[in-house]
């Protein structure tokens, strides 16, 4: 069962405003190339289709992949989500909001990919990159 919390935070400046009252209690970790290139591994929390912004003038969006995009702040930079298009589902870093108690990480996707100069003792899931692809690739 999914522990739902509720927070707000902003980016680093403060331009983009971030809220969400679906937030999942349960850490994802990417250790996909393109994540670790974005600063990662990316630590983030499911959000569901629920997310308010403030600041929508300063959300920069990209194209990530077929079926991904990623957002930041066009003033400072800060990472704001990744949101998988079809669904609109989207995963904050979870460092956006610090004040969330009682998150457990749960899954480390692309652990193949995963580089051994780091690791996570924490017990958790661990995914493919094929078995990420087969669970949100466009199927054809």
């Amino acid at each position: 069962m999914k522990n739902l919390l509720s927070s707000e935070s902003q980016c680093l400046c403060g331009k983009v405003r971030i809220k969400s009252s679906s937030i999942n209690s349960k850490i994802i970790v990417c250790h996909c190339g393109m994540c670790r290139k974005w600063g990662g591994p990316a630590l983030a929390v499911e959000c569901g289709s629920d997310l308010e912004l403030e600041g929508n003038e300063y959300v920069s969006v990209y194209d990530s992949s077929d079926w991904a995009e990623r957002a930041f702040c066009s003033s400072c930079g800060a990472h704001l989500f990744y949101r998988i298009k079809e669904t609109k589902e989207v995963s904050v870093p979870v460092g956006l909001f610090p004040d969330l108690k009682g998150l457990e990480m749960e899954v480390q996707c692309f652990i193949d990919r995963k580089p051994d100069y780091y690791s996570f003792s924490n017990k958790t899931k661990k995914l493919t990159e094929k078995e990420v692809f087969d669970l949100y690739a466009p199927k054809d």
